[in-house]
Formats: structure tokens, C-alpha cells, sequence
């Protein structure tokens, strides 16, 4: 599933193309796409034409356009969603779910999802973010994170620090890839108790969540998934830099030490047992 380089490379492309245009026409060709649209797919795609889209933002892995004062159409690209952007009258991808035509006759935005586990919805406002997604924290690129109530947070969470990683009540737009990645630069196993950790353990965690995500922007995400693209259709590099995710047995970058994967949460987690050391007490 993308994580929030992928989702803010999209973003960023996005709002570059569609940014100040006016939709003149919404298709919806799968329903699946608009299954959260409480009203339906016909429904969202007459309230969107004639719409404005005045920008494209992100909180954690969701991406929405804003169209008007108080609503906008809300995104997320599940495992397999991509936005793309191109000329309006080349053929209709395989798997196109819905398409936004504007009315200066230029690039179309297009929404196409292979697994059909992504959605679209037109949705209220509350707080500067769409109401489905108000319960979800800001994320570490955000100037409306706190690290104070991140810090409080994690220690009454009583869990695997990378569980709480992962959990996007508290933190959101880490996946399984950057959360293995930050913790190798934080020298932190994925097991260590949320409980036992200091402020400086916790700083630590933040500022290698945040470097290892501005370097994955920088390289326009990972690309281990195919399906995983830009506006522009390109797959993004930054699986070249990556330091233990997916390495199992190749010496670590820093001591040379054979990396471990171990099954978590029906998925896998690479550490490097030299330095990040399987704490004596822990919880997965």
C-alpha cells in the first residue's frame, strides 16, 4: 500500500495539473469507486461538474481536492489506486474507474484501481480536513504535529513501538516500509515497549521517520509494487536506498551483521540484531 512519500508524490503532481481548473464532467465507470459516496456514483459525479478545484492536499495516505468552502472530493488509493493525468482522447485504461474532464479541454485526471480497494467521495469539512478522516493524526511532515502529544501518546499506548507506528490515530502516512526503515536509523527494535521509551528515544524515532520519508520524496517513493505510480505513470526509485527493508541476510549497511526478518502482523519486519537488539521485555 502506498505509504506517505507515495501518497505526497501524488499530491504533489496533482495539484500541479488540476489546481484552479473547473470539472466539466464526472464519470464514475465502476461503482466500487464511489462505495463510500453514501448517495452513490451518479450522485457524486453531478454534484462534482462545474466544481472549482482549487488545490489538492494530504493527511497521512489520503489526498483530497477541495471544491468549494466546505467540501471536497476525498481519495484514497488503497493498494493498487492511481491518479493519472493525460490527454483527453488517449484510450481508457483497463482498470478506469472514474474519469474528471475540465472545461478548458486540457489534461484529464483519471482514477484507475486494478484491486478496486481505493475510493473517492465528495465529503464535508471539519477542522481543515475532510469529517471521515478528522480522527486521523497529523503526520510528521505537518506543521500541525505536535510532538508533545506524540510523545505522551506513545508512552500510555502500552504496545510494540512499532505497532504504534503504524497506529493512525497517533501518528499517520507510516507503513510497513518506513516504519523499518526509521527504526534502523533510530537504532530501535520494532518490539521495544512503548512504556519504556524516553523523550530523546522518542525524538530519536520522529526525526529518522522524518529523514527517511524527505529522502523517499526526493526519489519519488519506493516502487516495489508496480501499480505504485506518479501522475505522470512513472514508478518511483527509492527501494535503491532502503537499508533493511526486504534485505533478509544481506549484511547491514552500518556493521555487517546479517539482516533478520521476523513475521508481524501477518507481514514481515527487517532489523539488524546488532544494532537494533531484540529488548528483553517485549511486545508485538
Amino acid at each position: 500500500m502506498p505509504e506517505l512519500p507515495e501518497v505526497e508524490v501524488v499530491r504533489r503532481g496533482v495539484e500541479r495539473w488540476v489546481a484552479g481548473r473547473t470539472i466539466e464532467s464526472a464519470t464514475v465507470l465502476h461503482p466500487r469507486a464511489a462505495r463510500r459516496h453514501a448517495e452513490g456514483p451518479a450522485d457524486l459525479a453531478a454534484r462534482l461538474t462545474g466544481r472549482l478545484v482549487s488545490g489538492a492536499c494530504r493527511r497521512g495516505k489520503y489526498l483530497w481536492l477541495p471544491v468549494g468552502e466546505d467540501e471536497s472530493l476525498l481519495a484514497h488509493l488503497g493498494m493498487s489506486g492511481q491518479l493519472i493525468v493525460g490527454e483527453p482522447d488517449r484510450p481508457y485504461e483497463k482498470h478506469l474507474r472514474a474519469r474528471f474532464t475540465f472545461t478548458d479541454g486540457g489534461a484529464d485526471l483519471r482514477f484507475i484501481d486494478q484491486r478496486t480497494f481505493g475510493h473517492l467521495m465528495l465529503t464535508e469539512m471539519a477542522d481543515g480536513v475532510p469529517q471521515p478522516i478528522a480522527h486521523i493524526a497529523p503526520d510528521p511532515l505537518e506543521k500541525a504535529f505536535d510532538e508533545e502529544t506524540f510523545f505522551r501518546a506513545l508512552r500510555r499506548r502500552r504496545t510494540g513501538l512499532k505497532r504504534a507506528l503504524l497506529d493512525q490515530s497517533l501518528i499517520s502516512g507510516v507503513g510497513n516500509i518506513y516504519a523499518d526503515e526509521s527504526l534502523w536509523r533510530a537504532r530501535l527494535h520494532w518490539a521495544r515497549p512503548t512504556e519504556t521509551l524516553g523523550r530523546p528515544e522518542a525524538t530519536r524515532v520522529l526525526a529518522a521517520a522524518r529523514e527517511v520519508m524527505e529522502a523517499a520524496l526526493l526519489a519519488g517513493g519506493t516502487s516495489f509494487d508496480s501499480l505504485y505510480v506518479n501522475v505522470n505513470g512513472e514508478s518511483g526509485y527509492f527501494d535503491r536506498s532502503l537499508n533493511v527493508y526486504g534485505r533478509e541476510d544481506e549484511p547491514c549497511p552500518r556493521c555487517g551483521s546479517p539482516i533478520r526478518r521476523d513475521a508481524f502482523m501477518n507481514r514481515s519486519s527487517y532489523t539488524c540484531p546488532t544494532c537494533q537488539p531484540r529488548p528483553r521485555r517485549a511486545r508485538y
